[in-house]
């Protein structure tokens, strides 16, 4: 029996004899076919949220109920895709129906009617259980979509062969204890149930995501959560571009939740032409896009972040590395507050739901360091990143509130260091990372065996420029002694030449930890050598005009391919001060 309509208000839909009904399942509003989704259930009446514009839903329409939730199609074809916020696939809908989509387009995420190449990797009588890996597709130069045993069958390989198929072809059949079961290279898995893992393991090495004030301050473990909140204009769109084209994971998904339509664009026209620099190739062969701009229905928002967690988890229980990004976690929630006052729930602090905080954490959650199911020892994982815009810039208002709680890193963007054209504008004074203390480790073993040294050399010489500029606006930078004004023309010196990075220069918008740890010795070497002079007497204004100083201006310039001249100008900085000093013994 087809439920009716008996109220529609924005995109929630009431309709009644649905008392076959379950939480979550997935309709079909009116003959349009609208996609939708029960979110609550009052005896045989439920309340339904839709996708899809209302416009013409009249009291009467058929509702016809799937009996299965939300879900999003898994298999080959996912890579370089962009898709809506219920994983539709834009790209085949441009194709379908031009630059405007009809209601009720359907919810397929993949291409069916594309063949692939599939490579058998098991043989016929091999015992297989949930989680091993039975074939893959090369889907692109970089990346295999493997074709795992689908969740709760194990058994015995009846058949299997390679060849190219549609993804809705049998690839295998798997004999088990209830009957023989096919498998395809096509899964669904619905959007608000995370997939299964073995075990969830702690974080042990570092996100390198080529942003020096991230990689060396405030570095995000693989596995890690973590934050970007900060005002109106202080580049958080940007940062979290900045993550998604560098950050040396093995595939990325970027949620555009909420955001400007020219923003969206920006990066759909931006990342083909991107080069991605651990592999040398596309960026998109390793990326998906999930775009929910701030014009789309707001209903589909909500459930944009849930597309994108399960693509996510999707490939890590391949065993890869993945990053996502959901920028902004703010308009999301914003969405959850427009639905819930819809449904007449009570409000909470600003008129968001009670139930926020869970609803993040639900989200942020599934991120971590995991091994997976099936016989061979894989371990994936998913670095979960979201953009916060809380209005005005302020910190203490409850999405910001709710999302420090989870997370684990926090970027603070300042709206102070945005107007002088400081970017990244994270504020080192407010930021965090709680990995720090396992991170550090990892890069003393793997980058430099004094990197953890020099990071904190930064720090403290950054929170001494803090306390010594609340001397200066009080007394002048004339009295202060020889050693302050050295930390002062260090600081300056980390801030305008390290910690500041251009992403919009070719060069700068990306330097390897390699780079970043050539850098920051440099500047320590600076600062060590600086020293030695206050101490053996030399004043000011003789240190800091030794003629290799000015080489540190360049550092950030030098590319990839040029290492050594850093290497040279730490020669330099030795020799320059090697010399003064001593002309001070000769004396």
């Amino acid at each position: 029996m087809k439920g009716k309509i008996t109220k529609v208000t924005g995109s929630l839909v009431v309709a009644e004899n649905m008392q076959d009904a379950k939480m979550f399942d997935m309709v079909k509003v009116s003959s349009k076919g609208l996609v939708g989704e029960i979110l609550e259930l009052r005896d045989s009446n439920a309340s339904i949220q839709v996708y899809e514009s209302t416009n013409g839903l009249c009291v009467g329409d058929d509702v016809e109920n799937t009996g299965h939730p939300l879900s999003m199609e898994l298999g080959p074809g996912l890579l370089g895709n962009v898709f809506d916020g219920i994983g539709r696939s834009l790209l085949s809908l441009y194709e379908d129906f031009g630059n405007r989509i009809l209601a009720g387009a359907g919810t397929s995420s993949l291409n069916h009617q594309k063949k692939w190449q599939f490579v058998a990797t098991k043989n016929v009588g091999d015992e297989v259980s949930f989680g091993d890996e039975i074939g893959y597709v090369q889907e692109t130069e970089i990346i295999k979509t493997k074709i795992l045993v689908p969740f709760g069958v194990s058994g015995k390989i009846l058949s299997i062969k390679s060849g190219e198929f549609l993804v809705d072809d049998i690839v295998a059949k798997i004999k088990t204890l209830d009957g023989t079961k096919t498998v395809s290279m096509c899964q669904k898995w619905p959007i608000r149930k995370p997939r299964p893992v073995k075990q969830k393991l702690p974080v042990n090495s570092s996100l390198l995501t080529g942003q020096r004030i991230i990689d060396t301050l405030f570095p995000i473990a693989k596995g890690g959560v973590a934050a970007v909140p900060g005002p109106f204009g202080s580049g958080k769109t940007v940062v979290q571009h900045q993550l998604a084209k560098w950050s040396d994971a093995d595939v990325v998904v970027y949620v555009g939740c909420g955001e400007r339509g020219n923003e969206m664009t920006d990066v759909l026209k931006e990342f083909p032409t991107l080069v991605d620099p651990k592999t040398q190739k596309s960026l998109m062969q390793k990326t998906i896009l999930i775009a929910n701009t701030s014009d789309m229905p707001v209903a589909a928002r909500e459930a944009s972040i849930y597309t994108g967690i399960t693509i996510a988890e999707f490939f890590r229980d391949m065993g890869y590395s993945v990053v996502i990004m959901a920028d902004s976690t703010s308009r999301w929630a914003e969405a959850l507050r427009e639905m819930s006052g819809r449904l007449e729930e009570m409000p909470g602090e600003e008129g968001y739901p009670a139930y926020l905080s869970n609803r993040l954490a639900s989200f942020y959650e599934r991120a971590g360091n995991a091994l997976l199911f099936g016989k061979d020892k894989k371990i994936g994982s998913i670095t979960a990143i979201g953009a916060v815009s809380p209005q005005g810039g302020d910190l203490s208002e409850p999405v910001t509130q709710a999302t420090l709680k989870i997370v684990k890193v926090f970027w603070g963007l300042s709206s102070k260091l945005a107007y002088k054209r400081h970017f990244p504008a994270i504020d080192w004074m407010i930021s965090y990372s709680s990995y720090s203390n396992v991170l550090d480790k990892w890069f003393n073993e793997n980058i430099v065996f004094n990197f953890s040294e020099m990071k904190n050399f930064v720090t403290k010489t950054l929170q001494q420029e803090a306390e010594i500029l609340d001397i200066v606006s009080l007394v002048g930078f004339d009295v202060l002694s020889t050693f302050d004004k050295i930390v002062l023309d260090v600081a300056e010196i980390i801030r305008d030449d390290f910690l500041h990075q251009n992403a919009f220069d070719e060069v700068d918008t990306f330097s390897s930890i390699q780079k970043q740890a050539k850098m920051l010795k440099n500047v320590f070497d600076y600062a060590s050598f600086a020293q030695k002079a206050v101490d053996n007497g030399f004043s000011y204004e003789e240190i800091v005009s030794v003629p290799s100083k000015k080489s540190l201006a360049k550092m950030k310039f030098v590319s990839e391919k040029e290492l050594e001249k850093l290497d040279k100008i730490a020669e330099d900085l030795r020799t320059d001060f090697v010399l003064m000093l001593q002309k001070e013994v000769i004396a």
